[in-house]
């Protein structure tokens, strides 16, 4: 394969493509965030989480304020779960959710996107 020569030394610099593959985070890391990507990638789901950041809530309030029906609130939560954005705690007769740690970094990160 023909490599252009700026690009070719440059990589000899580093160590060549070997130095790049390397340097890459393992699949199971790669795959956690992009599970991560994929679950801010629905508008509804960042809103239940700014939500969630407000105050922990049941379902019942959540869809009050979202207006979505139960079927597709419960798909979105789960989605969160699995992404590990989201924890629900059982508490009496209702799941109470709360926004976990990483999903205020990761909300607090973008605050300067939506500016």
């Amino acid at each position: 394969m023909e490599i252009p020569d700026p690009i070719r030394k440059s990589l000899e610099e580093i160590g060549g493509i070997e130095s790049i593959a390397s340097s890459l985070p393992p699949d199971e890391a790669v795959e956690k965030l992009g599970r991560l990507f994929q679950a801010l990638s629905d508008p509804l789901r960042v809103r239940i989480l700014y939500i969630l950041k407000c105050h922990p809530l049941c379902v019942c309030l959540i869809k009050e304020i979202t207006s979505v029906p139960d079927s597709k609130l419960s798909y979105h939560l789960s989605v969160l779960k699995e992404a590990d954005l989201i924890s629900g705690r059982q508490e009496g007769n209702w799941i109470i959710y709360r926004i976990t740690d990483l999903a205020k970094e990761m909300l607090d990160g973008c605050s300067g996107a939506i500016a």
